[in-house]
Protein backbone atom coordinates (compact mmCIF):
# COMPACT_ATOMS: atom_id res chain seq x y z
CA UNK A 1 0.00 0.00 0.00
CA UNK A 2 1.47 3.23 -0.94
CA UNK A 3 1.66 5.87 2.13
CA UNK A 4 -1.73 8.01 2.23
CA UNK A 5 -2.79 10.84 4.46
CA UNK A 6 -5.43 9.44 7.27
CA UNK A 7 -7.37 12.47 6.14
CA UNK A 8 -7.89 11.18 2.86
CA UNK A 9 -8.21 7.49 3.12
CA UNK A 10 -10.75 7.89 5.91
CA UNK A 11 -12.76 11.06 4.23
CA UNK A 12 -16.24 10.50 4.73
CA UNK A 13 -16.14 8.58 7.47
CA UNK A 14 -14.22 11.06 10.26
CA UNK A 15 -14.22 14.82 9.48
CA UNK A 16 -11.16 15.82 12.03
CA UNK A 17 -8.87 13.36 10.70
CA UNK A 18 -4.75 14.68 10.98
CA UNK A 19 -3.23 14.94 8.07
CA UNK A 20 -0.88 12.29 9.13
CA UNK A 21 0.58 9.64 7.25
CA UNK A 22 -1.27 5.89 7.06
CA UNK A 23 0.92 2.59 6.02
CA UNK A 24 -1.78 0.07 6.03
CA UNK A 25 -4.79 -0.65 6.69
CA UNK A 26 -5.19 -4.15 8.02
CA UNK A 27 -8.28 -6.31 9.78
CA UNK A 28 -6.01 -9.07 11.60
CA UNK A 29 -4.98 -7.81 15.14
CA UNK A 30 -1.08 -9.95 14.22
CA UNK A 31 -0.50 -7.52 11.68
CA UNK A 32 -0.65 -4.15 13.52
CA UNK A 33 2.25 -2.23 12.76
CA UNK A 34 3.19 1.51 13.41
CA UNK A 35 1.02 4.29 11.09
CA UNK A 36 -1.89 1.38 9.96
CA UNK A 37 -5.63 1.86 10.55
CA UNK A 38 -7.07 -0.89 12.43
CA UNK A 39 -10.34 -2.07 11.27
CA UNK A 40 -13.16 -3.81 14.01
CA UNK A 41 -14.93 -6.70 12.86
CA UNK A 42 -17.49 -7.90 15.46
CA UNK A 43 -17.64 -11.59 15.68
CA UNK A 44 -19.37 -14.91 17.18
CA UNK A 45 -16.09 -16.03 18.56
CA UNK A 46 -13.81 -12.94 18.04
CA UNK A 47 -14.41 -9.70 18.24
CA UNK A 48 -11.76 -6.88 16.94
CA UNK A 49 -12.81 -4.27 19.31
CA UNK A 50 -10.82 -6.49 22.12
CA UNK A 51 -7.84 -6.00 19.93
CA UNK A 52 -8.17 -2.25 19.77
CA UNK A 53 -6.21 -1.04 22.91
CA UNK A 54 -3.67 -2.86 21.98
CA UNK A 55 -3.62 -1.73 18.63
CA UNK A 56 -2.89 1.79 19.40
CA UNK A 57 -0.42 0.48 21.79
CA UNK A 58 1.07 -0.70 18.73
CA UNK A 59 1.24 2.59 16.61
CA UNK A 60 -2.35 2.27 14.76
CA UNK A 61 -3.03 5.78 13.55
CA UNK A 62 -7.01 5.00 13.82
CA UNK A 63 -9.41 2.70 14.96
CA UNK A 64 -12.47 1.86 12.82
CA UNK A 65 -14.93 0.34 15.32
CA UNK A 66 -18.28 0.23 15.50
CA UNK A 67 -18.75 1.74 19.07
CA UNK A 68 -16.45 3.37 21.96
CA UNK A 69 -13.61 1.04 23.24
CA UNK A 70 -11.52 1.34 26.47
CA UNK A 71 -7.90 2.66 25.78
CA UNK A 72 -8.88 4.10 22.13
CA UNK A 73 -9.39 7.77 22.58
CA UNK A 74 -12.12 9.68 20.64
CA UNK A 75 -9.63 10.98 18.66
CA UNK A 76 -8.30 8.11 16.96
CA UNK A 77 -11.79 6.07 17.35
CA UNK A 78 -13.74 6.24 13.71
CA UNK A 79 -17.21 4.95 14.96
CA UNK A 80 -19.14 3.88 11.67
CA UNK A 81 -22.56 2.01 11.80
CA UNK A 82 -20.88 -0.74 9.93
CA UNK A 83 -17.03 -2.08 9.71
CA UNK A 84 -17.63 -3.54 6.25
CA UNK A 85 -19.35 -0.07 4.72
CA UNK A 86 -16.17 1.18 6.37
CA UNK A 87 -13.86 -0.91 4.59
CA UNK A 88 -15.47 -0.32 1.28
CA UNK A 89 -14.96 3.61 1.40
CA UNK A 90 -11.41 3.27 2.66
CA UNK A 91 -11.10 1.57 -0.47
CA UNK A 92 -12.29 3.80 -2.54
CA UNK A 93 -10.32 6.84 -1.18
CA UNK A 94 -7.60 4.69 -2.21
CA UNK A 95 -8.59 3.98 -5.62
CA UNK A 96 -9.33 7.31 -6.28
CA UNK A 97 -5.42 8.18 -6.22
CA UNK A 98 -4.67 5.78 -9.58
CA UNK A 99 -5.57 5.83 -12.94
CA UNK A 100 -5.39 1.85 -13.71
CA UNK A 101 -7.85 0.23 -16.58
CA UNK A 102 -9.86 -1.43 -13.96
CA UNK A 103 -11.75 -4.37 -15.07
CA UNK A 104 -14.71 -5.57 -12.75
CA UNK A 105 -16.10 -9.24 -12.71
CA UNK A 106 -18.83 -10.78 -11.42
CA UNK A 107 -21.71 -13.91 -12.44
CA UNK A 108 -23.29 -16.88 -10.41
CA UNK A 109 -20.35 -19.14 -12.02
CA UNK A 110 -17.08 -19.23 -13.39
CA UNK A 111 -15.72 -15.59 -11.33
CA UNK A 112 -12.61 -16.05 -10.24
CA UNK A 113 -11.62 -18.23 -13.21
CA UNK A 114 -12.61 -15.55 -15.57
CA UNK A 115 -10.78 -13.20 -13.21
CA UNK A 116 -7.69 -15.87 -13.75
CA UNK A 117 -8.19 -15.74 -17.75
CA UNK A 118 -7.85 -11.57 -17.87
CA UNK A 119 -4.80 -12.38 -15.85
CA UNK A 120 -3.99 -14.28 -18.38
CA UNK A 121 -4.64 -11.28 -21.19
CA UNK A 122 -3.57 -8.44 -19.44
CA UNK A 123 -0.45 -9.23 -17.54
CA UNK A 124 1.20 -9.92 -21.16
CA UNK A 125 0.99 -6.09 -21.88
CA UNK A 126 1.84 -4.70 -18.37
CA UNK A 127 1.90 -4.54 -14.86
CA UNK A 128 -1.63 -6.07 -13.74
CA UNK A 129 -3.06 -6.69 -10.06
CA UNK A 130 -5.46 -9.04 -9.29
CA UNK A 131 -7.83 -10.29 -6.76
CA UNK A 132 -6.33 -13.21 -4.91
CA UNK A 133 -7.80 -16.32 -4.38
CA UNK A 134 -11.49 -15.56 -3.89
CA UNK A 135 -10.80 -12.39 -1.81
CA UNK A 136 -14.15 -10.79 -3.86
CA UNK A 137 -16.40 -9.13 -0.40
CA UNK A 138 -16.03 -5.78 0.95
CA UNK A 139 -13.21 -7.07 2.54
CA UNK A 140 -11.28 -8.52 0.35
CA UNK A 141 -12.15 -5.97 -2.39
CA UNK A 142 -10.72 -3.13 -0.61
CA UNK A 143 -7.76 -4.78 0.37
CA UNK A 144 -7.49 -5.83 -3.22
CA UNK A 145 -7.51 -2.06 -3.90
CA UNK A 146 -4.85 -1.37 -1.26
CA UNK A 147 -2.03 -3.14 -3.51
CA UNK A 148 -2.62 -0.59 -5.99
CA UNK A 149 0.93 1.19 -6.82
CA UNK A 150 1.80 3.89 -9.26
CA UNK A 151 3.34 1.62 -11.79
CA UNK A 152 -0.33 -0.93 -11.85
CA UNK A 153 -1.60 -0.53 -15.41
CA UNK A 154 -4.03 -3.25 -15.13
CA UNK A 155 -6.30 -3.92 -12.15
CA UNK A 156 -8.99 -7.31 -12.49
CA UNK A 157 -11.28 -6.86 -9.36
CA UNK A 158 -13.59 -10.19 -8.77
CA UNK A 159 -17.00 -8.98 -7.39
CA UNK A 160 -19.19 -11.70 -5.02
CA UNK A 161 -22.45 -10.82 -3.48
CA UNK A 162 -24.53 -12.62 -1.23
CA UNK A 163 -27.56 -9.70 -0.81
CA UNK A 164 -28.57 -6.83 -2.89
CA UNK A 165 -26.61 -3.66 -2.79
CA UNK A 166 -23.46 -5.62 -2.30
CA UNK A 167 -21.93 -5.17 -5.69
CA UNK A 168 -23.21 -1.83 -5.86
CA UNK A 169 -20.65 -0.63 -3.00
CA UNK A 170 -17.49 -2.47 -4.57
CA UNK A 171 -18.16 -1.05 -8.10
CA UNK A 172 -18.96 1.94 -6.55
CA UNK A 173 -15.13 1.51 -5.32
CA UNK A 174 -13.30 -0.10 -8.16
CA UNK A 175 -15.32 2.26 -10.81
CA UNK A 176 -14.35 -0.22 -13.38
CA UNK A 177 -13.76 0.85 -16.85
CA UNK A 178 -14.67 -2.86 -17.98
CA UNK A 179 -17.13 -4.76 -16.75
CA UNK A 180 -17.98 -9.03 -17.24
CA UNK A 181 -20.78 -10.64 -15.78
CA UNK A 182 -20.15 -14.55 -16.70
CA UNK A 183 -23.94 -15.97 -16.24
CA UNK A 184 -26.54 -16.07 -13.86
CA UNK A 185 -27.48 -19.04 -11.88
CA UNK A 186 -29.44 -19.82 -8.78
CA UNK A 187 -26.28 -18.97 -6.03
CA UNK A 188 -27.73 -17.60 -3.32
CA UNK A 189 -30.93 -17.96 -4.52
CA UNK A 190 -31.65 -18.83 -0.64
CA UNK A 191 -31.54 -15.23 0.32
CA UNK A 192 -32.82 -13.38 -3.22
CA UNK A 193 -35.39 -15.86 -4.02
CA UNK A 194 -35.41 -15.76 -7.66
CA UNK A 195 -33.27 -15.23 -10.33
CA UNK A 196 -34.43 -12.49 -11.62
CA UNK A 197 -33.14 -10.61 -8.35
CA UNK A 198 -29.62 -12.25 -8.84
CA UNK A 199 -29.43 -11.28 -12.07
CA UNK A 200 -30.58 -7.34 -11.02
CA UNK A 201 -27.90 -7.67 -8.26
CA UNK A 202 -24.96 -8.47 -11.07
CA UNK A 203 -26.03 -5.87 -12.81
CA UNK A 204 -25.30 -3.45 -9.99
CA UNK A 205 -22.08 -3.68 -11.56
CA UNK A 206 -22.78 -1.28 -14.28
CA UNK A 207 -23.43 1.51 -11.69
CA UNK A 208 -19.89 2.54 -11.46
CA UNK A 209 -18.88 2.03 -14.74
CA UNK A 210 -18.80 5.23 -17.05
CA UNK A 211 -20.34 6.32 -19.89
CA UNK A 212 -20.22 3.77 -23.45
CA UNK A 213 -18.13 1.44 -20.92
CA UNK A 214 -17.88 -1.87 -22.38
CA UNK A 215 -19.70 -4.68 -20.43
CA UNK A 216 -18.93 -8.32 -21.34
CA UNK A 217 -21.50 -10.92 -21.40
CA UNK A 218 -22.65 -14.16 -22.18
CA UNK A 219 -25.42 -14.31 -25.15
CA UNK A 220 -25.65 -17.76 -24.83
CA UNK A 221 -27.29 -17.59 -21.32
CA UNK A 222 -30.95 -16.80 -21.86
CA UNK A 223 -30.94 -14.26 -18.51
CA UNK A 224 -28.27 -12.11 -19.69
CA UNK A 225 -29.15 -12.07 -23.55
CA UNK A 226 -32.92 -11.44 -22.49
CA UNK A 227 -31.84 -8.35 -19.38
CA UNK A 228 -32.47 -4.79 -19.75
CA UNK A 229 -29.24 -3.38 -20.10
CA UNK A 230 -28.15 0.31 -18.27
CA UNK A 231 -28.16 2.71 -21.48
CA UNK A 232 -24.64 3.83 -20.31
CA UNK A 233 -22.87 0.71 -20.97
CA UNK A 234 -22.16 -0.41 -23.94
CA UNK A 235 -23.13 -4.52 -24.55
CA UNK A 236 -20.37 -6.78 -26.22
CA UNK A 237 -22.03 -10.52 -26.74
CA UNK A 238 -19.83 -13.51 -26.45
CA UNK A 239 -20.61 -17.00 -27.25
CA UNK A 240 -20.65 -20.09 -28.78
CA UNK A 241 -24.13 -20.60 -30.43
CA UNK A 242 -25.67 -17.39 -30.58
CA UNK A 243 -25.74 -15.71 -33.54
CA UNK A 244 -25.94 -12.55 -31.36
CA UNK A 245 -22.33 -12.92 -30.18
CA UNK A 246 -19.72 -10.68 -32.02
CA UNK A 247 -17.22 -12.26 -30.36
CA UNK A 248 -17.86 -16.52 -31.34
CA UNK A 249 -15.55 -19.87 -30.47
CA UNK A 250 -15.67 -21.83 -33.61
CA UNK A 251 -13.90 -25.09 -34.91
CA UNK A 252 -13.53 -25.88 -31.27
CA UNK A 253 -10.69 -28.92 -30.49
CA UNK A 254 -10.61 -30.44 -27.32
CA UNK A 255 -8.04 -32.35 -26.58
CA UNK A 256 -6.65 -34.60 -23.06
CA UNK A 257 -6.11 -31.25 -21.04
CA UNK A 258 -6.61 -28.56 -23.26
CA UNK A 259 -9.09 -26.74 -25.84
CA UNK A 260 -8.24 -25.59 -29.53
CA UNK A 261 -10.88 -23.09 -31.07
CA UNK A 262 -10.75 -19.99 -32.98
CA UNK A 263 -11.83 -16.57 -32.11
CA UNK A 264 -13.79 -15.27 -34.58
CA UNK A 265 -13.82 -11.58 -33.76
CA UNK A 266 -16.69 -9.26 -35.95
CA UNK A 267 -14.51 -6.48 -35.72
CA UNK A 268 -10.89 -7.68 -34.94
CA UNK A 269 -10.79 -10.51 -37.57
CA UNK A 270 -10.26 -14.43 -36.41
CA UNK A 271 -7.15 -15.78 -34.19
CA UNK A 272 -6.31 -19.37 -33.20
CA UNK A 273 -5.77 -19.96 -29.39
CA UNK A 274 -5.54 -23.11 -26.93
CA UNK A 275 -5.96 -22.77 -23.50
CA UNK A 276 -4.90 -25.50 -20.66
CA UNK A 277 -8.06 -26.30 -19.24
CA UNK A 278 -11.16 -28.28 -20.49
CA UNK A 279 -14.60 -28.06 -20.94
CA UNK A 280 -17.13 -25.80 -22.61
CA UNK A 281 -17.34 -23.21 -19.59
CA UNK A 282 -13.92 -22.45 -19.80
CA UNK A 283 -14.15 -21.34 -23.82
CA UNK A 284 -16.53 -18.67 -22.43
CA UNK A 285 -14.50 -17.74 -19.48
CA UNK A 286 -11.61 -17.30 -22.23
CA UNK A 287 -14.07 -15.46 -24.26
CA UNK A 288 -15.03 -13.20 -22.02
CA UNK A 289 -11.34 -12.17 -21.02
CA UNK A 290 -10.37 -11.74 -24.89
CA UNK A 291 -13.16 -9.21 -25.18
CA UNK A 292 -12.54 -7.68 -22.00
CA UNK A 293 -9.07 -6.92 -23.61
CA UNK A 294 -9.51 -5.93 -26.94
CA UNK A 295 -12.48 -4.01 -25.76
CA UNK A 296 -9.83 -2.18 -23.11
CA UNK A 297 -7.87 -1.12 -26.62
CA UNK A 298 -5.38 -4.36 -26.37
CA UNK A 299 -3.95 -6.30 -29.72
CA UNK A 300 -6.49 -8.87 -30.32
CA UNK A 301 -3.59 -11.33 -31.44
CA UNK A 302 -1.80 -10.87 -28.51
CA UNK A 303 -4.86 -11.00 -26.32
CA UNK A 304 -5.88 -14.09 -28.22
CA UNK A 305 -2.20 -15.91 -27.38
CA UNK A 306 -1.97 -14.61 -24.07
CA UNK A 307 -4.97 -17.17 -23.45
CA UNK A 308 -2.54 -19.88 -23.16
CA UNK A 309 -1.07 -18.61 -20.03
CA UNK A 310 -4.14 -19.33 -17.77
CA UNK A 311 -3.62 -21.32 -14.94
CA UNK A 312 -5.88 -22.53 -12.53
CA UNK A 313 -5.89 -21.83 -9.06
CA UNK A 314 -6.99 -23.44 -5.21
CA UNK A 315 -9.63 -26.54 -5.60
CA UNK A 316 -11.00 -25.32 -9.01
CA UNK A 317 -11.04 -27.61 -12.05
CA UNK A 318 -7.21 -28.90 -10.53
CA UNK A 319 -6.23 -32.57 -12.43
CA UNK A 320 -4.37 -34.42 -11.25
CA UNK A 321 -3.04 -38.26 -10.79
CA UNK A 322 -3.42 -40.14 -7.90
CA UNK A 323 -3.08 -44.11 -6.96
CA UNK A 324 -3.43 -43.97 -10.78
CA UNK A 325 -6.80 -42.16 -10.88
CA UNK A 326 -7.61 -39.03 -12.75
CA UNK A 327 -8.64 -37.32 -10.15
CA UNK A 328 -10.75 -33.64 -11.22
CA UNK A 329 -10.24 -31.68 -7.93
CA UNK A 330 -13.32 -29.19 -7.72
CA UNK A 331 -13.76 -29.23 -4.03
CA UNK A 332 -13.79 -25.02 -3.96
CA UNK A 333 -18.03 -24.21 -4.32
CA UNK A 334 -21.14 -25.96 -6.06
CA UNK A 335 -24.08 -25.07 -7.89
CA UNK A 336 -26.31 -26.22 -10.33
CA UNK A 337 -24.57 -24.45 -12.98
CA UNK A 338 -20.88 -25.26 -12.21
CA UNK A 339 -21.96 -28.84 -11.36
CA UNK A 340 -23.67 -29.16 -14.71
CA UNK A 341 -20.13 -27.67 -16.60
CA UNK A 342 -17.96 -30.11 -14.20
CA UNK A 343 -19.86 -33.30 -15.60
CA UNK A 344 -19.86 -32.15 -18.69
CA UNK A 345 -16.11 -31.58 -18.18
CA UNK A 346 -16.01 -35.05 -16.65
CA UNK A 347 -17.17 -36.82 -19.75
CA UNK A 348 -14.04 -35.69 -21.75
CA UNK A 349 -11.44 -37.04 -19.54
CA UNK A 350 -10.20 -40.16 -21.04
CA UNK A 351 -10.63 -43.26 -18.54
CA UNK A 352 -11.92 -46.68 -18.04
CA UNK A 353 -14.24 -45.88 -16.09
CA UNK A 354 -16.21 -42.03 -15.08
CA UNK A 355 -16.62 -41.76 -11.42
CA UNK A 356 -17.85 -39.03 -8.92
CA UNK A 357 -18.12 -38.05 -5.64
CA UNK A 358 -20.43 -35.58 -5.17
CA UNK A 359 -21.83 -33.43 -1.74
CA UNK A 360 -24.91 -31.39 -0.91
CA UNK A 361 -24.85 -27.92 -2.84
CA UNK A 362 -25.59 -24.76 -0.27
CA UNK A 363 -27.72 -21.89 0.03
CA UNK A 364 -30.17 -22.78 -2.77
CA UNK A 365 -33.47 -22.45 -0.91
CA UNK A 366 -36.32 -23.96 -2.41
CA UNK A 367 -34.40 -24.91 -5.34
CA UNK A 368 -32.37 -27.29 -3.45
CA UNK A 369 -34.48 -30.33 -4.19
CA UNK A 370 -34.68 -30.36 -7.40
CA UNK A 371 -30.90 -29.43 -7.65
CA UNK A 372 -29.69 -32.36 -5.86
CA UNK A 373 -31.89 -34.64 -7.66
CA UNK A 374 -30.92 -33.04 -10.60
CA UNK A 375 -27.19 -33.94 -9.95
CA UNK A 376 -28.35 -38.00 -9.98
CA UNK A 377 -29.72 -37.42 -13.58
CA UNK A 378 -26.38 -35.70 -14.51
CA UNK A 379 -24.32 -38.48 -12.92
CA UNK A 380 -26.06 -41.09 -15.31
CA UNK A 381 -26.57 -38.78 -18.54
CA UNK A 382 -22.90 -38.49 -18.45
CA UNK A 383 -22.21 -42.08 -18.34
CA UNK A 384 -20.70 -42.09 -15.00
CA UNK A 385 -20.41 -45.81 -13.32
CA UNK A 386 -19.40 -45.02 -9.42
CA UNK A 387 -21.43 -42.32 -7.70
CA UNK A 388 -20.30 -41.82 -4.52
CA UNK A 389 -22.56 -38.92 -2.55
CA UNK A 390 -22.15 -37.05 0.80
CA UNK A 391 -24.11 -35.32 3.12
CA UNK A 392 -27.88 -34.77 4.09
CA UNK A 393 -28.91 -33.07 1.13
CA UNK A 394 -27.18 -35.73 -1.51
CA UNK A 395 -29.19 -38.41 -0.83
CA UNK A 396 -31.33 -37.18 -3.33
CA UNK A 397 -28.67 -37.61 -5.70
CA UNK A 398 -28.05 -41.11 -5.02
CA UNK A 399 -32.23 -41.96 -4.89
CA UNK A 400 -32.27 -40.57 -8.54
CA UNK A 401 -28.75 -41.71 -9.80
CA UNK A 402 -30.09 -45.30 -9.24
CA UNK A 403 -33.81 -44.53 -10.70
CA UNK A 404 -31.61 -43.04 -13.69
CA UNK A 405 -29.27 -46.11 -14.17
CA UNK A 406 -25.90 -45.89 -12.36
CA UNK A 407 -24.43 -48.87 -12.00
CA UNK A 408 -22.86 -48.92 -8.71
CA UNK A 409 -24.17 -45.35 -6.18
CA UNK A 410 -23.27 -45.21 -2.52
CA UNK A 411 -25.12 -42.56 0.13
CA UNK A 412 -22.36 -41.66 2.89
CA UNK A 413 -23.25 -39.95 6.00
CA UNK A 414 -19.69 -39.54 7.19
CA UNK A 415 -16.18 -38.46 5.53
CA UNK A 416 -14.91 -41.67 6.56
CA UNK A 417 -17.86 -43.70 4.54
CA UNK A 418 -17.22 -41.25 1.79
CA UNK A 419 -13.35 -42.10 2.26
CA UNK A 420 -14.28 -45.85 2.64
CA UNK A 421 -16.37 -46.48 -0.54
CA UNK A 422 -13.86 -44.35 -3.29
CA UNK A 423 -10.65 -46.50 -1.59
CA UNK A 424 -13.47 -50.35 -1.97
CA UNK A 425 -14.55 -49.08 -5.52
CA UNK A 426 -12.14 -46.42 -7.56
CA UNK A 427 -9.79 -48.48 -9.12
CA UNK A 428 -6.59 -47.80 -11.04
CA UNK A 429 -6.91 -46.29 -14.62
CA UNK A 430 -10.78 -44.91 -13.99
CA UNK A 431 -11.76 -40.68 -13.72
CA UNK A 432 -13.04 -39.29 -10.67
CA UNK A 433 -14.44 -35.79 -10.30
CA UNK A 434 -15.31 -34.30 -7.07
CA UNK A 435 -17.54 -31.46 -6.35
CA UNK A 436 -19.53 -30.10 -3.52
CA UNK A 437 -20.09 -26.99 -2.10
CA UNK A 438 -16.61 -25.61 0.29
CA UNK A 439 -18.51 -26.32 3.52
CA UNK A 440 -18.24 -30.33 2.96
CA UNK A 441 -14.76 -29.83 3.22
CA UNK A 442 -14.08 -32.52 0.18
CA UNK A 443 -10.48 -31.90 -0.18
CA UNK A 444 -10.37 -33.55 3.45
CA UNK A 445 -11.73 -36.81 2.11
CA UNK A 446 -9.72 -36.89 -0.69
CA UNK A 447 -6.63 -36.49 1.04
CA UNK A 448 -7.51 -39.67 3.09
CA UNK A 449 -8.15 -41.36 0.27
CA UNK A 450 -4.80 -40.68 -1.71
CA UNK A 451 -3.18 -41.90 2.12
CA UNK A 452 -4.64 -44.99 1.55
CA UNK A 453 -2.93 -45.57 -1.56
CA UNK A 454 0.42 -44.91 -0.57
Amino acid sequence: MKTISARVLLAGLKDDCEDIPVSAVVTDSRRIQPGCVFVCFPGARVDGHDFAAQAIRGGAAYIVGQHPVEGVPDSRLVRVDSSLHAMVTMGRNYRALFHPTVVGVTGSVGKTTTKEFCYAVFSAFGETLKTEGNQNNEIGCPNTLFRLEDSTRFAVVEMGMSARGEISRLTGAARPDVGIITCIGVSHMETLGSRENIRAAKLELCEGMPENAPLVLNADDPWLASAALPAHVRPVWVGIDSPAAAIRAENIRPQADSISFTIRDEANGCFETTIPAIGRHNIYNALSAYAAGVSAGLDPAGAAAALQNYRTTGMRQHVVKRRGVTVMEDCYNASPDSMRAAFSTLAQLPARRRCALVGDMLELGAVSKQAHAEVGRLAAETGVEVLVCYGPQSRLSAEEARRAGVAQVVWCQTPAEAVGALHRLVQSGDALLAKASRGMKLEDILADFYRLGE
